[in-house]
Formats: structure tokens, sequence, C-alpha cells
């Protein structure tokens, strides 16, 4: 018995520190990893500040644009914050057009078929780096206050608005220590405080930072204590984001169900045509339908206005 019991409690330890080792492996250095931000990363491998700022300039696609669409385009891809290589979408757009126009063929749809998927996989590739770029902005936002905070405390111990914006570049993870990183190189480079702030904004076009841009700007030309202007700036949007999830969760429920009115014709067609392949067999051919559907999609598309207007506000 006393074998049985030392032989079970080796067991115990030995599955212990198993999943201690796991965890370790799997989960510690990884999060270790991600407060590491992108800049850090470089800066480890080339050892050379202009070098580190050329990669990550090369790295989001930032370069100068002459024409005014190309630029805006330009910029609205750096907000995403990936790296946008002409033949990964290519073959992106290649893919999809492809699947798209393969399930249309199984519907029996002819040529109609290919600007149609054309058309599928160019939005689908616009969706996607959309979405990337919300989720960017708003992390950005997320982070923006503890950023700002840490420029207070460095600027309130002496320390210049360069050397605490680099401290924020060492001490923040991405998104805001990779560009802080880049606003403390290019101004270490010499770039004005002021130009250096809008190509940041540019960059990652998130509105809160118009704000911190026209307090360090009127702060540089006008003096005055920047430590208690960004302290109450850091203070405001705080209060801005408390107001927006405030917001976020008074209007959940009207979002829910503009979700719900407008999936469901499209689910309960699905269905039903699921459970009875011929019930809607009889009316194909009248010649009505199909400006019947054209009508009902336009409804739908005015009602998905008007909620999303009714939920979504300016504040």
């Amino acid at each position: 018995m006393t074998d049985l019991s030392i032989i079970f409690a080796l067991v115990f330890l030995a599955a212990t520190f198993g999943a201690y080792a796991l965890y370790w492996v799997f989960v510690f250095n990884r999060r270790e990893r991600q407060v590491i931000n992108r800049r850090l990363e470089l800066n480890r491998q080339l050892r050379n500040a202009s070098a580190v700022l050329a990669a990550l300039r090369e790295e989001r696609g930032i370069g100068v644009v002459r024409n005014p669409l190309l630029r805006q385009a330009s910029e609205w891809l750096t907000q995403t914050g990936s790296p946008v290589s002409l033949k990964n979408c290519a073959l992106a757009f290649l893919a999809i057009s492809t699947g798209v126009a393969a399930v249309c063929k199984l519907f029996g749809m002819g040529l109609a078929s290919v600007p149609l998927a054309m058309f599928l996989a160019a939005l689908s590739i616009v969706l996607y780096f959309a979405r990337r770029r919300s989720q960017r902005i708003a992390q950005f936002a997320d982070q923006l206050p503890d950023a700002i905070d840490i420029i207070v405390r460095g600027v309130r111990v002496g320390l210049p608005f360069t050397s605490a914006v680099a401290l924020v570049a060492r001490e923040m993870p991405d998104p805001v220590g990779t560009e802080f990183g880049m606003l403390a190189d290019e101004i270490g480079f010499g770039l004005d405080v002021r130009t250096a702030l809008d190509n940041l904004y540019r960059r990652v076009g998130q509105p809160g930072l118009l704000f911190l841009t026209v307090s360090v700007g009127i702060q540089v030309q006008t003096g005055g204590n920047l430590g208690e202007i960004l302290s109450r700036l850091s203070r405001l949007m705080r209060n801005r984001a408390t107001m927006r999830l405030k917001i976020k969760a008074l209007s959940a429920e009207g979002r829910a169900s503009a979700v719900t009115l407008s999936a469901f014709p499209f689910v309960l067609f699905f269905v039903v045509n699921f459970i009875s392949p011929t019930y809607y067999g009889a009316i194909w051919s009248n010649p009505i339908v199909e400006p019947a559907i054209y009508l009902g999609l336009l409804l739908l598309f005015i009602g998905n206005v008007i909620m999303y207007r009714m939920v979504h506000f300016r504040y």
C-alpha cells in the first residue's frame, strides 16, 4: 500500500510538472513574444535605427504617391497594419474567383458567373482589409490612453517629448509600440514634431490622434505645461471610451434585431428549399417573380440602412 501511494504521488507530480511545462512552452512564452513589438524585433536584428525605419516603411508599403486618389488608397491599406503584397492579393483574387465561378457553374449559371465571381472576389478582399483596419484602429484606441500616460510621466520627470515617445516604443506592444517607435525615429532624424504626428495619424487613422496632434502642436508653438495638457487628453479619451461602451451596450438589442431580421428571409428560403425542393418549383416561371425578388432585396437594403442609422451614433 505504501508503494502504491509513492507511485501515485510520483505520477501526480509528473503530471503536474508536465502540465506546467506545456503551459510554459505554449502559453507563457507566446505571451512574452506578444509583448515585444515588431520594431524591437527588427532593432535586435538590424542594430541600425535608419535601417529599422526603412524596413518598417517597406513592410507597410509606405511610399510617396502623387495621385490623390491613389494616395488615399495607399494610406487606407497602410492603416490595416498588414504587409500588402500585390502578388498575394492577385493570388487571393484568382483563388476566390475560381471558387465562386465553380459554385455558380454547379447552379447552372453560364458566362454571367465570371463577372459575378470577379466582383465577389474583389469585394471579399476589400472587406477583409476593412476588417483588419477596423480591428487595428480599435486596438490602437484602447492602448492610446496608456501610451499618453507614459509620455506624461516621462515629461513630468524631466524627459523631453522625443525621449518620452521612445519610452512608449520600448514599453508598449503593437500596434502602439511600433507606431510610436516610427514617430520617435522620424523626429530623431530631423522631422519636426507636427509633421511626424501627421504622418502617425495617416499611418493609423485613429481619430483620437487628431487631439494629440493639435495638443502637442499648440504646445510647441505657444508653450505651456505639456504634462498637464496630455493628462487631460488621456482622461478625455478614457471618458470617450467609457461612453462608447455604454452606447454599444444600450444598442446591442437593436443590432441583434437587425441581424436577425436581415438573415431570416434567406435562412427560411434555404430551409424550405432543403426540406421540400419542389415547393417553389411552380412559381419560378411566373414573370412577376424576378421583379418581386429585386423589390424585396431593395426594401431589405433600405431597412438595413435605417436600422444601421438607428443603432450607430456619432459622439
